[in-house]
């Protein structure tokens, strides 16, 4: 897993059944401080998994992050689950969020998300409430969620902080 510091550009990730996407890059290691969320979280939840990871003493999966702005698409309470433990970094792949291939669509019925408001909700500092968004990826003519590519790493706590 490489350690990325936040002024490289991205590696292109080795081909793999979805990278002929040009979506998905390398599996990153980076600062919490760095990433930006756009999500509340539920407390209940994180509670829920943050005791899950300790008791585990591993990450099972990484968070997806727009490569060029370090917006959270994925991962919300990974990332706050690792902060209440101690870790400093988190492993993340990144995508290209501006990519048609990648869409945002809302969690709940009748209500509006787009790309835009996403971005402009994050750089902002500001919080939609949870799950007001849903990241997919169109793989082979069907969109799924964005999580369908984040792969099981298993990464101990102890290189996270």
């Amino acid at each position: 897993m490489k350690k990325r510091k936040r002024s490289g550009k991205p590696r292109s990730s080795k081909k793999s059944a979805h990278s002929s996407l040009n979506l998905l890059k390398d599996i990153c290691l980076v600062n919490l401080e760095e990433l930006k969320e756009h999500e509340e979280i539920r407390p209940d939840y994180l509670e829920e998994l943050k005791n899950e990871i300790l008791c585990d003493g591993i990450l099972k999966m990484p968070i997806a992050v727009d490569q060029e702005t370090y917006i959270i698409l994925d991962g919300h309470h990974r990332l706050h689950a690792l902060k209440r433990i101690g870790c400093k970094k988190i492993p993340v792949i990144l995508f290209d969020y501006q990519s048609p291939e990648i869409e945002v669509i809302p969690h709940r019925e009748g209500e509006r998300i787009t790309k835009e408001m996403v971005i402009q909700t994050a750089l902002e500092g500001r919080r939609m409430p949870p799950k007001t968004s849903k990241h997919m990826i169109l793989i082979e003519g069907e969109l799924r969620h964005i999580s369908i590519l984040e792969t099981v790493i298993n990464i101990p706590l102890d290189e996270l902080k």
